[in-house]
């Protein structure tokens, strides 16, 4: 049962595939900061690899054979690619599914103040945070702002190295005798997680000053105006890029690894896949962190319409071969696992904990408790995968998320689940999970795509 650490197995040629595959993921990152940003740069890889908008085909009406491949892009956030196999679709897909929303702060509808002649924004945390981990942090803003008139105005504020960032203020250790006092969850609240973002008045203004020059450069830089606060997506996230960490450059550190390190592997395994013998896919989605809930979730109809659509337009749908092809389907439900961390082993049961450098993470079960909003994943399958795996040399190890009682957390699993297809979550191991900057393996990043593409390719 002891697994090697997948380093030491690297030939010459691993270690340069290794290296080119992790240095594009830190570029991914860089500049996917938002879902927007990842879908954007997937749908550029996709065109890139051959595919074609199926939106396009839909409205011409042009039918689908064996070979193709095709992409559908929701709301700019969510997007999903398909490449046709041999076999019927109703035989069932594999299925390569990650999150691309992350951990952040987003900015209220009514975001921009001031107070003591500093101006600050208004925000609302997103997803599970250690709300004292995000105060004095070098932060950017990114996001859209759509105007009346339809026009849409892209922001990112805080990349470069001759723009300005911002951050939150956190009080000085001089005066925090009380707030040091506090449990964990409360020394930093919900509400006082205000972005400052500027402290020059504008010379003739007698009240409120420095909104008012903060109002003016959004004007004359971005053609922004406060009521277009209204109808913006504005992301308050770490700035910086993605980075080697570690003197011996085995890990990557970055903002948003959790879930874009399996996002961003499953997407290239997917464009790497060709000719198989069932019909491949990558679904990457929003709102994971939140529930898996609105339209770009994983619980809306956006996947289950756009598989029927595929149907059309391969000349063989109708409800029952839709529930079918469903119900037949495989699925890797790619998202990270919690590694182990010797600083903190109090939480973590040795035996059953993801270790750096073993490989592919696969969980049968999540939730927390008594397994609460798990999947748990039938043998069957984990018995299948475990074939896959050894036959094709990918190092993988098996987890929980921590010890029993002490926590838990959830995934997209359980909902494609309700389908009846067999479903198990399969990712990289993470420390600092939901913190600003989270660090994973570049072996794990290099074994998991591999895994990946074997899940594609041989799964059946």
């Amino acid at each position: 049962m002891e697994k090697a650490n997948a380093w030491t197995t690297y030939e010459g040629k691993d270690l340069v595939k290794l290296t080119d595959l992790n240095e594009d993921y830190k570029e991914f990152l860089s500049n996917g900061k938002t879902e927007r940003e990842c879908v954007r740069q997937s749908v550029a890889l996709a065109k890139k690899a051959g595919y074609k908008d199926l939106n396009e085909m839909i409205a011409s009406k042009t039918p689908l054979k064996t070979g193709d491949k095709v992409y559908r892009v929701w709301m700019e956030k969510t997007i999903v690619l398909f490449q046709i196999g041999k076999e019927p679709l109703e035989a069932g897909l594999n299925i390569l599914g990650a999150h691309i929303d992350s951990p952040r702060l987003d900015l209220k509808q009514n975001p921009l103040y001031e107070d003591t002649e500093m101006a600050l924004l208004d925000t609302h945390y997103y997803g599970g945070v250690k709300k004292y981990q995000w105060v004095t942090l070098p932060m950017a803003l990114h996001g859209v702002v759509v105007k009346k008139d339809g026009t849409k105005i892209e922001l990112s504020i805080g990349e470069k190295e001759d723009e300005p960032v911002v951050g939150i203020t956190d009080l000085l250790i001089h005066l925090s005798g009380k707030q040091m006092e506090k449990k964990a969850s409360v020394v930093i609240e919900g509400e006082d997680l205000n972005v400052l973002i500027g402290s020059r008045p504008l010379k003739g203004e007698e009240k409120d000053a420095v909104k008012k020059q903060m109002l003016d450069l959004l004007k004359e830089e971005y053609n922004i105006e406060e009521e277009d606060f209204l109808s913006a997506e504005i992301e308050v996230v770490p700035a910086g890029k993605a980075r080697d960490f570690g003197l011996d450059r085995s890990m990557v550190m970055s903002y948003g690894q959790d879930d874009r390190v399996c996002a961003y592997t499953s997407l290239v395994a997917m464009l790497n896949v060709e000719a198989p013998q069932r019909t491949s896919c990558c679904v990457l989605v929003d709102k994971e962190e939140i529930g898996s809930v609105g339209a770009t979730g994983m619980h809306s109809k956006f996947f289950e319409n756009t598989v029927a659509e595929i149907l059309a337009l391969s000349g063989d749908y109708n409800d029952l071969v839709l529930r079918r092809t469903l119900a037949n389907s495989y699925m890797l439900s790619s998202d990270v696992s919690a590694a182990f961390d010797p600083n903190y082993p109090a939480v973590m049961e040795k035996k059953n904990s993801a270790y750096f450098g073993k490989g592919l993470v696969l969980n049968k079960y999540t939730g927390a408790r008594g397994k609460s909003g798990s999947n748990d994943a039938n043998p069957e399958f984990i018995a299948k995968l475990r074939k896959i795996f050894d036959e094709e040399g990918v190092a993988f190890q098996t987890a929980e998320l921590g010890r029993v009682d002490i926590g838990g957390g959830g995934t997209i699993a359980y909902i494609p689940a309700s389908y009846g297809m067999n479903v198990i979550d399969c990712g990289v191991a993470v420390l600092n999970m939901h913190a600003p900057w989270e660090i994973t393996s570049k072996s794990d990043i290099y074994e998991v795509e591999k895994g990946y593409e074997a899940f594609l390719t041989h799964c059946k």
